[in-house]
């Protein structure tokens, strides 16, 4: 069972601009929340480059690898996530906005555990798009700031 989770940010950029700042994979460390994220495969470019992304709490934590499925710059990346703990598909979309970009992120994640994990995301997702827009700021101020 798939669990959707979204958040979203303007962004005062154009959309190649936003879309420059949102896919640096290693700048994505700074403002994504207990994650430290590196480019693999293909340098993380196109159908079939690899991402991997260290989310962790003190010693807690797993590595999510992911590939490229979908690469339409400066638009839309969607990767599949590989992992034994993270399964399912993540995008991020850049549109036109008024005053620059709309940055959307939405994950569709195979929720652990099977049903009880389905059945327990209504009580996660809150807190799970919390930490989604929260990066989501720390996105903007970073972008704000230069």
């Amino acid at each position: 069972m798939s669990c959707h989770a979204e958040a979203k940010i303007d962004l005062p950029l154009a959309p190649q601009a936003a879309w420059d700042a949102v896919m640096d994979w290693d700048g994505q460390s700074r403002w994504m929340l207990f994650t430290r994220v590196w480019a693999t495969e293909q340098d993380g470019r196109g159908v079939g480059g690899g991402v991997s992304a260290r989310t962790a709490v003190g010693a807690l934590g797993f590595t999510d690898r992911m590939v490229i499925t979908r690469w339409a710059p400066p638009h839309e990346c969607r990767v599949k996530h590989l992992g034994p703990v993270v399964r399912g598909e993540g995008a991020f979309v850049v549109t036109p906005a008024p005053a620059g970009s709309t940055f959307t992120w939405s994950e569709d994640v195979i929720a652990p555990l099977g049903r009880p994990g389905a059945a327990g995301w209504p009580v996660v997702r809150p807190a799970f798009e919390l930490m989604m827009r929260t990066s989501l700021r720390r996105l903007a101020k970073q972008v704000n700031a230069r």
